[in-house]
């Protein structure tokens, strides 16, 4: 009987030991968003650093983060009709066409989002964050609001379900807030 101890014990420790191991390995490995959020800050870095005259990060302000979107729109993978384009405000057009390939605006808003913590995590103060700013708000609504008309997809707006906790919903209301449904 001792021996069957000693083996629930060598067993206990053993989970323990691969508990605690993993606990550190999520520790030192980024979460995926995180490792996003790395790379994003840095690829924002390097766009300032190839600017001429070079633009710290000190004197970044919403303009280089405006024209840092526009730079990205050459990398993008979304087809935005132009308003001339006979396939303007069709979701699925039948033929090719000459439009342009854009970033979607739902992964510039997703960009903005990482950025605007990036830049406090690293020590901007959330008064002066650029990517905070309303202009780059008002961008992002354009743009959203322009892929919508020009892809004949639009937009809704997802409605956030009011609850009313005096009529006894707080257990449905509570589950259906926190997980955004």
């Amino acid at each position: 009987m001792s021996s069957g101890k000693a083996l629930a014990q060598a067993g206990s420790s053993n989970s323990l030991n691969d508990y605690q191991q993993q606990q550190q390995q999520q520790q030192t490995t980024p979460s995926r968003y995180e490792s996003q959020k790395r790379r994003d800050w840095n690829t924002f870095g390097q766009y300032l650093k190839n600017q001429r005259p070079l633009v710290l990060l000190s004197q970044c302000n919403c303009n280089h983060v405006l024209d840092f979107l526009r730079y990205l729109d050459q990398f993008g993978k979304t087809k935005v009709h132009l308003q001339g384009c006979m396939f303007y405000g069709q979701p699925e057009p039948p033929a090719p066409c000459a439009c342009p390939l854009r970033q979607a605006w739902g992964s510039l808003d997703a960009l903005i989002g990482r950025l605007r913590a990036a830049y406090e995590e690293n020590g901007g103060s959330p008064e002066m964050n650029p990517f905070a700013n309303s202009a780059i708000r008002v961008y992002l609504r354009e743009v959203r609001d322009y892929q919508a008309k020009a892809r004949g997809i639009p937009y809704k707006k997802k409605k956030k379900i009011k609850t009313n906790q005096s009529k006894g919903n707080e257990a449905s209301s509570a589950s259906s807030a926190h997980f955004g449904g």
